[in-house]
């Protein structure tokens, strides 16, 4: 296979961008590139594509391709074209099998194998779409309701309702990333391929092709509920079983250490024992009563470092014209950014899940407590862009004595957001945040952001109150740190309007539940941690990822 790289087009507001338009357009710059003919092109397919604007207003979108030939060799079409950036690749591709081992005429007896996976976010959901492909018959049990009633929860509860604590934006069909932006990029390097196959498994389930070749790839909350819902189907239609509103309440272990089931509260209210052979732990970040569970049950977990801050809200226009050059480019949706800075006393400060065009939402799981995301439709078309401005914490910031104290850290700060606006999303105004924690900074030499067009863009209600209240001092000076420093990467970006609303709390996991190099828990055998909640991802294509190699180790454990 021939790849070609760094292929640049202008951006042109008449062209079209979509998939098989570009291929047509690529395969006779490809022609031209390596002076064949275009019958001579059995197959093109664009391998990644990404924006270059250095040189904005002047936008030029880059393309790598890789093509299957016919006619020469393509060592010889390679060496006469005599170009750089053209080269022969061979072709890889996921195979669950090479990654497990074990004879073929063993695999037929895992078929009566019992796996139960706890929790149907990502890491959950494609962890049993693999299994269910390979002829096991996984049963997922997921607390929180399927992703169609679970919509109806949440906006009832986003419209003014009560917390439903089972059900939420944290809790149901496709975790909490169901209601986010649907990124799918990721910094996990993919040699096995398992990324190229979770996308496979999002595009063969509803999502654009696309999100196989961006360099920043995403589906947005919309098109995401659809995904799940479909992966759910055929993981059904395989053999699988899912529950829903199912709660895991214990572990089930023997006196040698050996998991044997677990025990599950249904909607019925009533709890029930479910043998198994093996037990995924896909809970997510924010099942802490999962956690306690843990704890008492000795599994060995420890606090990690995470991070807190506040959703950070924008004009749309505003960062387009910081990025694109304009505040409006046809033919390109809204811009996103990446910030990261250090503070002088050495806290990092960085942006996070940054949505274009998206909402900041009320992503509360517990009552009496408060907590914010990110979320954008697939159209990424809302008025404002928003981002998770937050600052790193460890255990020396919480009190790492005991295992779950991340857990009470977070806990503390959302009863605060929560108690500022009873209930609502605390909001202010950047300048009197800044002006609050004492900070003598100058802002932008001029105003960027017209408060008079400019307010929220939330999924649920919100109030302005004293945000400046929710995180310590510290933290707080680090914050304010950052957007100064932002503000000179980003005109405009610490304009006194700019919107601080919190609090944004459920980064990432505060605790690491510990998994040898067979996946296995270092304390129970038979029960295999995974995804974000157990400390090993940190998104949504991560934590698919790492589901699919729980799969491969639960396959590879049940051969023996």
């Amino acid at each position: 296979m021939i790849r070609i790289g760094q292929i640049k087009l202008k951006h042109d507001e008449n062209m079209d961008y979509g998939t098989k338009a570009m291929v047509s357009f690529l395969k006779k710059k490809a022609c031209k590139i390596l002076k064949i003919q275009e019958s001579n092109i059995e197959s093109l397919s664009i391998v990644k594509h990404s924006l270059d604007a250095r040189k904005k207003p002047e936008l030029y979108h880059i393309y790598t391709i890789d093509l299957k030939v016919n006619g020469k060799p393509e060592e010889k079409i390679v060496k006469a074209c005599r170009d750089k950036n053209v080269s022969v690749v061979s072709e890889k591709t996921y195979d669950f099998w090479s990654h497990v081992g074990g004879e073929e005429g063993k695999r037929k007896d895992l078929e009566e194998k019992r796996i139960v996976i706890i929790g149907c976010g990502p890491a959950g959901l494609f962890c049993g779409y693999e299994l269910a492909r390979q002829g096991f018959k996984p049963v997922i049990l997921e607390r929180g309701a399927d992703v169609d009633k679970r919509s109806e929860i949440v906006d009832k509860f986003w419209a003014g309702g009560e917390l439903d604590e089972k059900t939420n934006v944290q809790f149901g069909e496709g975790g909490a990333g169901t209601f986010s932006d649907g990124k799918l990029n990721t910094m996990v390097k993919d040699k096995e391929c398992r990324g190229a196959e979770a996308l496979d498994i999002f595009v063969n389930h509803g999502a654009p092709e696309r999100i196989k070749y961006e360099a920043k790839p995403h589906i947005g909350t919309d098109i995401l509920k659809s995904v799940v819902k479909n992966i759910r189907e055929d993981i059904k239609s395989l053999g699988g079983e899912v529950y829903f509103e199912t709660k895991v309440t214990e572990l089930i272990i023997d006196d040698k250490g050996v998991l044997k089931g677990v025990k599950a509260e249904g909607p019925d209210s009533v709890e029930r024992e479910i043998p198994c052979d093996a037990a995924v732990l896909a809970i997510g970040h924010s099942a802490r009563d999962t956690f306690y569970m843990l704890k008492n049950r000795q599994v060995e977990m420890q606090p990690k470092p995470f991070a807190v801050g506040f959703r950070v809200e924008h004009p749309q226009s505003l960062i387009n014209l910081s990025q694109y050059g304009a505040t409006k480019v046809k033919g390109l949706g809204a811009a996103p950014y990446k910030l990261v800075t250090t503070t002088e006393s050495g806290r990092g400060v960085y942006s996070f899940c940054m949505c274009p065009g998206g909402y900041v939402v009320n992503a509360s799981s517990e009552k009496g407590r408060l907590a914010v995301n990110g979320m954008s439709y697939s159209g990424r078309d809302g008025r404002n862009a928003n981002s998770a401005i937050i600052i790193t914490v460890d255990p020396s910031d919480f009190g790492g004595g005991d295992t779950l104290s991340g857990v009470e850290f977070q806990r503390g700060l959302e009863e605060k957001a929560y108690n500022l606006a009873g209930g609502r999303i605390p909001a202010e105004y950047y300048g009197n945040f800044k002006k609050a924690c004492g900070s003598v900074e100058k802002g932008p030499d001029k105003d960027y952001i017209d408060v008079e067009s400019f307010s929220p863009q939330t999924k649920g209600k919100y109030e302005f109150a004293e945000v400046h209240k929710i995180l310590p001092d510290e933290l707080n000076k680090a914050f304010v740190e950052g957007m100064e420093n932002f503000g000179r990467m980003i005109k405009g970006y610490n304009d006194s309007h700019a919107l601080v609303l919190g609090v944004e709390s459920r980064t990432s996991s505060p605790v690491r539940i510990n998994r040898g190099d067979t996946g296995e828990s270092t304390s129970i055998a038979g029960l295999f941690p995974c995804g974000e909640g157990a400390g090993y991802a940190g998104g949504i294509m991560s934590a698919a990822m790492d589901g699919i190699r729980s799969a491969e180790w639960i396959a590879a454990k049940l051969l023996k």
